[in-house]
């Protein structure tokens, strides 16, 4: 620990040294940067200074010409324009032929103009100073040159040319000689500080005029700007000393500022975190608080495991609902409300969960619990992962749900259903009653008449006359046929009162592999006995080779049968002729690649109107006054059971189709 101690603060002094020296160079950095973005300002306010004075100049020298073309006046305006503008050495009056008509010198610098050589020279580069400001008719400046002066000293001088024009037409040129040195001592000069010297040079770096002598150290500064004139580009070069950045004042100064900035906000931070902190504390007792009655108020059970599989937390409800204490539950890794049958299963699940294999949150399990007292309950169980505040998985969170009422209510409403069912059956069988009656008078005559024939036969053939072999072989034939039609209608009876007795007995709910024609011939009895009342023609089309469907076939007759008497009964005041119903079955094709079989139910009766189409499957909803209004209700609860769809749409030209779907069996 020591070593770890002392590694802090030797990292906290050399981080403050860093500091220290980051600081010292930065406001050296900075300190240059001024110094010399002050010299480039300065030199671009010299610029400005030195074009703004040759503008300047060119308008006195045009207007050298304005009053008139005396020579003797001219010469006279020329004389004070020099003794004004000093570095202007020497004024010009020429010709368009470019020869000297008037001249004037400065007072102020004894210049050797005479010179054969040097006049020559001049008037070289003057006419082709002038030559280029005739070309672009305004003032043009000829490059420098080095003019010699008394003593065999010398200066640069620069000359500009500006054209005179009379009547759109050339008429001469006012030329004027300037002084490089003369430029800078008179718009630079006066306001230069002791610490810099200006100069003009040329692009390649040859100086051609100075002013000003700056002191020489190690810390120079150099500005350069461009004075681009018509006809010649000079660059004007200023160079600055400065001494040494006086770092040290400004470290102290800077340092105590931060320090007493620092020291502000450690006091300003620490009072925020100190009331921070206590508000914390305070929301977090408010929120340990709010937790703690959200446990004690919750219905659903709570459990948490770590990653062994060990019990870290449970609720109060998962106490109440187990029937042991917290303390008896934290801790253990093999969970004593397990029923001792199931605790291997249960083990390998808990397994494959710590595995990291979860079921998805909203889905769930159900699971068998044992009370303290031995008794076992259902529950739900949701479980999902643990994870902290940084993000790791530390277990596994399950929510239990009692899902022991869930299950009596189910049960009490699958009960119920049955018992509506039954009663609707019933309700049905009591419609038939008279219709059976009718139905069963037909085949017990026939059996009364074909029994009295026999009879009379059998008297005959006990009288003593001796019979007639060809008679005797017609009345066994007779005889035979009676016993035959005899049987035929006792077992058409016997079809019609099991068909009815099987429809009405209540069975339990079991499903079983049948075909739509199986389904079809079931009821098909029934649907003749009041189609035949009604006058209704029944039309069965089946399309061959449909597969099987799982169902419960005794549910499903009874959809089949209900749709059918709606359907009959839909077509009364309709013309006997056009009374058709039609039962089909067939094939269907989901867009998942699932196969169905569509049995669908049509009349030709007037039709649904949309109102009545909104509640047609309203439980206790009818349109006729002896209905119950459970008919539809209870087939549309058959076919989502098997887990189909009914439904209804138009029957073209009239009428109405109902539709319900069933799925495929699939043999494994």
């Amino acid at each position: 620990m020591a070593w770890r101690r002392w590694s802090l603060w030797t990292l906290l002094v050399a981080l403050v040294v860093s500091m220290l020296v980051t600081m010292v160079w930065l406001a050296g950095r900075y300190e240059a940067s001024q110094v010399q973005e002050k010299l480039e300002r300065d030199t671009a306010n010299a610029v400005g200074d030195i074009r703004a004075a040759l503008n300047r100049n060119l308008q006195d020298l045009l207007a050298l010409n304005a009053p008139d073309n005396e020579i003797a006046g001219w010469k006279v305006r020329a004389a004070e324009l020099l003794q004004v503008r000093r570095e202007l050495m020497r004024i010009q009056w020429r010709n368009a032929d470019f020869h000297v008509r008037a001249h004037a010198e400065t007072p102020y610098r004894a210049v050797q103009w005479e010179d054969e050589e040097h006049s020559r020279n001049s008037l070289l580069g003057d006419s082709l100073t002038c030559t280029h400001a005739r070309r672009v008719n305004g003032p043009t400046y000829s490059p420098s040159r080095f003019q010699l002066q008394g003593e065999g000293l010398g200066t640069e001088t620069m000359d500009v040319c500006l054209p005179l024009t009379q009547s759109g037409q050339i008429v001469g040129y006012v030329v004027g000689t300037y002084s490089l040195q003369g430029i800078l001592m008179s718009q630079v000069g006066k306001s230069l500080p002791r610490t810099q010297e200006v100069s003009f040079t040329e692009p390649d770096g040859t100086r051609l005029a100075l002013v000003g002598a700056a002191w020489r150290g190690s810390r120079m500064f150099t500005a350069q700007q461009l004075l681009d004139l018509p006809g010649n580009t000079l660059v004007l070069r200023m160079d600055s000393w400065h001494h040494a950045p006086s770092v040290f004042p400004n470290v102290m100064t800077a340092l105590v500022t931060l320090m007493s900035i620092a020291l502000i906000s450690v006091v300003v931070v620490l009072v925020r975190d100190n009331r921070r902190r206590l508000r914390a504390e305070r929301d977090l007792g408010d929120a340990l608080a709010f937790r703690k009655a959200m446990e004690d108020s919750l219905v659903t059970g709570m459990r948490a495991r770590n990653l062994t599989g060990h019990i870290t937390y449970v609720n109060p409800a998962f106490c109440n609902m187990v029937g042991f204490t917290a303390n008896e539950l934290l801790g253990l890794n093999v969970a004593p409300y397990w029923p001792p049958e199931l605790a291997q299963e249960y083990m390998l699940r808990r397994d494959h969960r710590l595995s990291g294999i979860s079921p998805p949150p909203r889905e769930g399990a159900e699971s068998v619990f044992m009370r303290k007292d031995g008794s076992r309950f259902p529950v739900l169980i949701f479980e999902a992962p643990l994870i902290n505040a940084q993000g790791l998985h530390t277990g596994w969170m399950s929510a239990f749900i009692d899902i022991s009422e869930q299950r009596r209510m189910e049960e009490l409403s699958r009960s119920s259903h049955e018992r509506l069912q039954a009663t609707a059956r019933l309700a049905t069988v009591g419609e038939m009653a008279s219709l059976l009656s009718h139905e069963l008078t037909q085949p017990l005559a026939a059996i009364s008449s074909y029994a009295t024939g026999a009879l009379n036969m059998l008297g005959v053939a006990g009288s003593d006359a001796e019979p007639d072999p060809r008679e005797l072989r017609q009345q066994q034939q007779d005889m035979r046929m009676a016993m035959e039609r005899i049987s035929y209608q006792a077992d058409r009876a016997g079809r019609v009162i099991k068909s009815v007795r099987d429809f009405v007995r209540r069975r339990d709910r079991s499903r079983e592999v049948v075909t739509a024609e199986e389904l079809f011939e079931a009821v098909l009895p029934l649907v003749n006995l009041q189609a035949h009342k009604l006058r209704v023609k029944v039309q069965l089309q089946v399309q061959p080779g449909l597969p099987s469907v799982l169902c419960d076939s005794t549910m499903v007759e009874q959809v089949l049968l209900n749709l059918a008497r709606n359907g009959m009964q839909a077509m009364d005041g309709i013309e006997l002729a056009m009374r058709v119903l039609t039962l089909r079955a067939s094939s269907q094709e989901q867009a998942d690649m699932s196969r169905w079989v569509e049995f669908s139910v049509v009349d030709c009766g007037t039709g649904i109107s949309d109102e009545i189409a909104e509640q047609l499957f309203t439980p206790f909803y009818t349109t006729r006054v002896e209905g119950m209004g459970l008919g539809l209700s209870l087939c549309r609860t058959v076919v989502e059971q098997h887990g189909g769809r009914l439904s209804h749409r138009r029957h073209l030209p009239q009428g109405t189709e109902f539709v319900f779907t069933l799925p495929v069996h699939r043999e494994l």
